[in-house]
């Protein structure tokens, strides 16, 4: 089984990604639409998004995705968009405020797997900030490039009194992608474990499920039933 999270390769500039950041900063941060999921403030921008807006930060999968007007002036994630040699979906400032939490949940179709992997790049984090994934603490530090595996739980405590900003980017797996992630180690010939959920797991699936419902998602909700 591959690794809920790994590190990539590459590291990104810490002084350039603050200094990008800084551009961000005058535009719309809108509030995430799931309000469900977290406590506090849990706010994003996109760089690329469905309509081409900035504040359009909604993320599905299988949908054509545009540059957003700020893109152009922040050539550093442009750059770093670019080191990413495949299609790119949405791609997003994440930021957690402080005394902020994410609660528990998972997101569907977006393990390696399934041909779809999102990359997180902190921009502000500190030791107080407290990332996990499949119950396991992912120790994010700036300018650093991680992986993780978003169809198992995961959740996001920032304890500290500064916000803690990612850049994110949703990419799609292709022959570029199989090689960098079987040099990490990755199985690439490894199949989905949709069907090896532990009950746990396969509850909170079906409750993300039920919250767009849909000819497609009445059939996968009833065949993770059945199981």
């Amino acid at each position: 089984m591959n690794p809920s999270s790994s590190i990539l390769p590459i590291t990104f500039s810490i002084e350039k990604l603050q200094q990008e950041l800084t551009i961000c900063e005058n535009d719309l941060w809108t509030p995430h639409f799931n309000t469900n999921r977290y406590e506090g403030n849990w706010t994003s921008v996109s760089l690329r998004s469905q309509s081409g807006l900035v504040n359009d930060i909604t993320s599905f999968s299988n949908k054509e995705y545009k540059n957003t007007p700020l893109l152009d002036r922040c050539h550093y994630f442009k750059e770093i968009m670019d080191w990413f040699q495949c299609e790119k979906e949405a791609v997003r400032l994440l930021r957690l405020g402080p005394d902020s939490e994410i609660k528990e949940h998972v997101d569907n179709d977006t393990s390696y797997e399934d041909g779809f992997f999102r990359i997180h790049v902190p921009i502000i984090t500190n030791s107080e900030v407290f990332f996990y994934v499949d119950k396991k603490l992912v120790p994010m530090k700036m300018g650093e490039c991680w992986y993780a595996n978003f169809q198992l739980p995961h959740s996001v405590e920032n304890k500290s009194a500064e916000p803690r900003i990612h850049l994110t980017l949703d990419c799609i797996r292709n022959d570029w992608s199989d090689k960098l992630f079987a040099e990490m180690g990755f199985d690439i010939h490894a199949s989905s474990n949709k069907n090896e959920y532990s009950d746990e797991v396969k509850q909170q699936i079906i409750a993300e499920l039920s919250r767009n419902p849909s000819e497609m998602t009445a059939k996968i909700i009833a065949d993770l039933q059945s199981k």
